[in-house]
């Protein structure tokens, strides 16, 4: 016995014995016998040492050696004799802690499991398990985790709140964490403030809650707590600056092609791609017309999405007056070989397949289209002059060149910017303000907000300096508290890829059990 490793410790002596040990094919099996003369019916409690009959239970165990170990325990059934108890016969129970009623694993091997499936989940934990030589399929190790379900929690009290998306852009759920042990202590199967509030509700203790800007978990910390403190994520204060910035940037597209001289458009200058993106816009402009010519009758919203059959969300962008750009400019794959195309193009090598094969060898992985589609403009420029092809870029890209340092700047991207900087003053101002804002947020500078939202109110910004008013207490404490909702987001994040290693098995409890229980 202890040429096969076998640790004495798992079986006390004076409750269980080791009859036999065999050794077949690689499996260790040990039979083995209670020792104790009476058990304790589980119905009632009563003991009894009546003997009805045996059988032989199987169990598997933790390896030894490298080799499966079987345990074949021979087990008892006791009569039992009180008189008020249903049960007339009973199998006697072992420690919980040795072994469970009905178990076909042995304690320390079930919690090794367990361990295994909280870790990996279920077929990545399968495979390990065969390699530890504890043959286990990837159903049973979710059931284990789900059979052990969540740990009970430490009563918080101080909790982030944000939510986490089942289906991006469709179905979204709330994760609350501790922040104070930095762990994810409930996960509620959607964002409804309703939810929220009634979870609230069983937490008392709680005395700051910090959350994102939307208004719902506003809504539902004030209703459940009315006396606990509120704090603004200041990630998500920066994120809502700079989306303040681009949306004034979209609001004053007409007045920026104004200032960079590119208010007209030749079609026959356009590929096959921007000539569909210019049609497409000039549809979306006989929208917007009709919007606001609705708009400036009076007639409500509703009424207009009644009538034009357009979405609610797309007729407010109208009178917000976004979504006016004609090309989604995007990155080329071009960009590093331009200079390269350039000089073939000056050489007189115009052919734009030619280009392509000679690109290929340069290292270039992109297709033929972007090359002859890169020649064409290339040759109508030639023939009309290049001031015929300008056009202005994507609010998305106007905004983040304005916001960039003047060093990290090409010179056509500083003469660019300086265009818009001469001709839309208002632009600039709203950049100052949403620059002031981001600082003060960095600095933690809580009397440079009352003056920097009396310089919003008037501006292309006011929509977010308006928030920001209505939200004043948690934004404050956003400054001065040092609680935030990052180690929120970072929970959200390991939740998001123990989602995905689910494969879409990741029902709700199946996610607490191992978000929570691994926590």
């Amino acid at each position: 016995m202890m040429g096969l490793g076998f640790p004495h410790s798992m079986f006390d002596v004076a409750v269980m014995a080791i009859k036999d040990i065999t050794d077949d094919d690689g499996m260790v099996r040990l039979t083995i016998s209670p020792v104790t003369a009476m058990s304790a019916c589980p119905g009632c409690g009563t003991r009894s040492g009546r003997i009805h009959s045996r059988y032989h239970r199987r169990l598997a165990d933790l390896p030894t050696s490298g080799r499966l170990v079987e345990l074949v325990l021979l087990a008892r059934r006791f009569f039992c004799y009180a008189v008020l108890c249903r049960r007339r016969v009973f199998t006697e129970r072992f420690d919980p802690n040795v072994l469970a009623p009905w178990a076909r694993r042995t304690a320390r091997l079930d919690q090794v499991v367990h361990h295994l499936g909280l870790a990996l989940g279920g077929r990545p934990a399968a495979a390990l398990a065969r390699r530890l030589m504890l043959p286990v399929s990837n159903d049973t190790l979710l059931r284990v985790v789900r059979r052990r379900g969540s740990p009970r929690i430490v009563p918080p009290t101080v909790i982030g709140v944000d939510d986490w998306a089942w289906r991006r852009n469709h179905r979204y759920g709330t994760l609350i964490c501790d922040l104070e042990r930095r762990r994810t202590i409930a996960l509620l199967p959607d964002r409804e403030p309703a939810t929220t509030q009634a979870w609230l509700e069983q937490q008392p203790q709680v005395s700051i809650v910090a959350r994102d800007r939307a208004s719902g978990y506003a809504l539902a910390v004030s209703k459940a707590l009315p006396t606990a403190t509120q704090v603004a994520d200041r990630w998500h204060l920066m994120e809502n600056a700079s989306r303040a910035f681009l949306d004034a940037v979209r609001k004053s597209m007409r007045q920026i092609r104004t200032a960079v001289g590119a208010t007209s458009i030749d079609p026959a200058l356009l590929t096959a791609a921007e000539r569909l993106q210019y049609e497409g816009y000039l549809r979306r402009e006989d929208t917007n017309n009709a919007v606001q010519r609705l708009a400036k009758e009076g007639i409500p919203i509703k009424e207009i999405v009644r009538r034009t059959g357009h979405s609610r969300g797309l007729v407010r962008k109208i009178l917000r007056g976004q979504g006016t750009d004609i090309f989604r400019t995007r990155e080329s794959s071009l960009e590093l070989h331009l200079l390269w195309l350039d000089q073939q193009w000056q050489a007189g090598h115009r052919n734009g397949t030619e280009l392509w094969r000679r690109l290929r060898k340069e290292g270039f992985q992109g297709s033929l289209r972007v090359v002859t589609e890169w020649a064409t403009r290339r040759r109508r420029a030639d023939q009309m002059g290049v001031e015929a092809l300008k056009r202005t870029p994507s609010a998305r890209i106007i905004a983040r060149l304005m916001t960039l340092g003047r060093d990290a700047l090409t010179k056509a991207e500083t003469v660019l910017v300086a265009a818009i900087e001469k001709g839309v003053p208002t632009i600039v101002e709203a950049r100052t303000i949403i620059a002031d804002f981001q600082g003060m947020i960095r600095r933690r500078s809580l009397a440079d907000l009352a003056p920097g939202l009396e310089r919003a109110s008037p501006s292309m910004v006011a929509s977010f300096a308006n928030g920001i008013v209505r939200d004043r207490a948690a934004v404050e404490e956003a400054i001065t508290s040092p609680w935030s909702n990052g180690q929120t987001e970072g929970q959200i994040t390991k939740l998001k890829l123990v989602k995905r290693q689910m494969y879409g098995r990741g029902k709700l409890d199946l996610l607490q059990a191992r978000v929570i229980g691994a926590g």
